[in-house]
């Protein structure tokens, strides 16, 4: 038998603390407002997706975000509400 080593444990970062370019995937919807959840959910984003930051509105406005070959526009209050594990 070989010696078995446990993975480390992915860290959960807000989504709001992806950077444009950068991917993610959405790993903790918990904390999410549920009507935010909800529309997300309507256009296929959910636990397990992965998405991209396209670009980050000036001054602390709203994230773009790529996800299953559509854009999305979200708060960056509500970002900062929705896990995710660094792709």
């Amino acid at each position: 038998m070989g010696l078995h080593f446990p993975r480390p444990a992915l860290a959960i970062t807000p989504l709001c603390e992806l950077k444009p370019g950068q991917t993610g995937c959405i790993c903790d919807l918990s904390e999410a407002n549920p009507a935010v959840c909800r529309r997300l959910m309507e256009l296929g984003v959910e636990e397990g997706t992965h998405v991209q930051v396209m670009h980050a509105g000036l001054l602390g406005g709203p994230l773009t975000l790529g996800a299953n070959g559509q854009l999305i526009g979200i708060r960056r209050s509500e970002a900062r509400r929705i896990g995710v594990h660094a792709v």
